[in-house]
Order: C-alpha cells, then sequence, then structure tokens
C-alpha cells in the first residue's frame, strides 16, 4: 500500500455539478484535495468570478494542489496557448490571474499546456514563444515558491510533447535559456501509457525531475480496475524513487462519480 495522498481532479469529475459546486462534492466524498483545469472560460475573468472560485475551495476546506493556467477552448481542441506568439500576452496575462489565486489559495503548482502544432508556422518559431512564455511563468510563479508543470498529452496529433523526455526536453531548454529552476515533469501515467512510452523507464530516468502525478486506467481514460494499468507497481517504483507529493484521479469515470471511487 503507497503512502500518497489522494487529490481528486474537479475538472474531469464532479462535471455533473456547477464548477462553484465540486469542492465540496469533493470533500462530501472524503478528499481533503482537489486540482482543476483552468476553470473559467476566459483567461483572464472578472473579478467578482475568481472571488467566488476562490470562496467556493475556501468554504469547502480543501486544499487546492494543482491549477493550470488558461489552455484556450479545450472542447475545440485547443491545448494551451503558450506557445502560439499571437496568444503570448494572453497566455502572460492569465499567468498573473492563476498565480493570484495560488497566492489566494495556497496553490503553487501550475500545469502549463504547450500548446498544438500551427499549421503554416514553423516548430522551431513556436519553441521560442514557448521558451520565453515558460519563463515568465516560472518567474511569476517563483514569487509564492511555485513550480510550472509541463505534461506529455495524448489524444491530440498536433501535440508535440508526448513522452516524458520530450517535455523534459522543453523543461531543459528553459532552465538553459532562461535561467529559472521551478519546472517539473507532470507524470500522467494515462498519456504516457496512451502514447507508448514507458512510465517505468522515465520513474527510473526522471524521478527527481517529477513534481506532480496524476492517474487514470488504460485503456479507456477511467478509474482504476476498469483498464490494464497496474498501478500498484508503479506507485511502488514511485514511492521508492522517492516521490512525496499527491496522486491525483484525472479520469473520466465509468460511472456515478461518488460510484468511481469504490476502487479506492
Amino acid at each position: 500500500m503507497h503512502r500518497f495522498p489522494y487529490a481528486v481532479n474537479t475538472s474531469i469529475l464532479f462535471t455533473e455539478l456547477d464548477v462553484f459546486s465540486r469542492p465540496a462534492a469533493a470533500k462530501a466524498a472524503g478528499f481533503d484535495a482537489i486540482e482543476f483545469w483552468w476553470p473559467f472560460g476566459e483567461a483572464v475573468p472578472g473579478d467578482g468570478e475568481v472571488d467566488k472560485f476562490v470562496r467556493a475551495v475556501d468554504e469547502a476546506g480543501v486544499s487546492l494542489v494543482g491549477l493550470n493556467f488558461f489552455a484556450g477552448d479545450m472542447p475545440a481542441g485547443d491545448r494551451g496557448v503558450l506557445s502560439h506568439p499571437k496568444r503570448s500576452t494572453e497566455f502572460r496575462d492569465n499567468v498573473d490571474v492563476a498565480v493570484g489565486i495560488g497566492a489566494r489559495l495556497g496553490c503553487t503548482a501550475f500545469n502549463a499546456l504547450y500548446g498544438n502544432r500551427i499549421e503554416g508556422m514553423l516548430p522551431a518559431d513556436q519553441d521560442v514563444t514557448a521558451v520565453e512564455n515558460l519563463t515568465a511563468a516560472a518567474r511569476a510563479a517563483a514569487r509564492i515558491d511555485g513550480t510550472v508543470l509541463v505534461e506529455p498529452v495524448s489524444g491530440t496529433p498536433s501535440y508535440p510533447l508526448k513522452t516524458a523526455a520530450d517535455a523534459v526536453t522543453v523543461i531543459d531548454r528553459v532552465r538553459e535559456t532562461g535561467g529559472v529552476e521551478n519546472l517539473r515533469l507532470l507524470f500522467d501515467l494515462y498519456h504516457l501509457i496512451a502514447n507508448g512510452d514507458d512510465p517505468s523507464a522515465a520513474i527510473d530516468r526522471y524521478a527527481d525531475r517529477i513534481g506532480h502525478v496524476q492517474i487514470a486506467d488504460a485503456p479507456g481514460r477511467n478509474e482504476p480496475g476498469t483498464g490494464e494499468v497496474d498501478f500498484a507497481a508503479y506507485f511502488a517504483k514511485l514511492e521508492k524513487a522517492g516521490y512525496r507529493g499527491h496522486v491525483a484521479l484525472e479520469y473520466k469515470p465509468s460511472k456515478a462519480t461518488n460510484e468511481s471511487f469504490t476502487w479506492m
């Protein structure tokens, strides 16, 4: 049995409720920690919406342990805007809001989705923009001792970061170019497996680079027990390698949300 505390991703779970009701629902289900994708429809929401979100988390009595920066229109296929040269101002304005929320709620982990390749644009030009924006995000997060997470993602062919090595390459590029140290790998077990990466080898190679862990079973991206992933083996390996953070449940429940926790 592992010793990791669980967090529940309240952007993919409890979707039968509005965003502001989900922290309390997570608490009622037995969780003390939650994470969110960007919970607003725009990069810079109004102060009233931000206050309402902060109040919902605070009054629920849960800790916010992870927050995504604005990632564009995800239902339409966007997976981040930080590598889009024409959206740099939008991204950086969002960073200030996200870090401000983190400061109010004690959240210090911020996931920065890289963004899809843009047709007609040179990948190298996008990568230069990404380095500049990740550097700015890391410097902003450092104001509250925060960390920027870089994540390999599956299911979107135009998203360029598929493996743990891809993400670490970006992290190293930002560290070398921007002189910032507070970037880590978001180790999402489902995405790595879905992309054909070797999570066990990634732990061996990058254990000291892992800043956060997310899980879902594969295939299917549903709760553990619905697929073929040997979670116990991966948890044991992460623990032996020295990981001591949360394990976030980022799966699509195959049944009613509260019924999807019975595997625990």
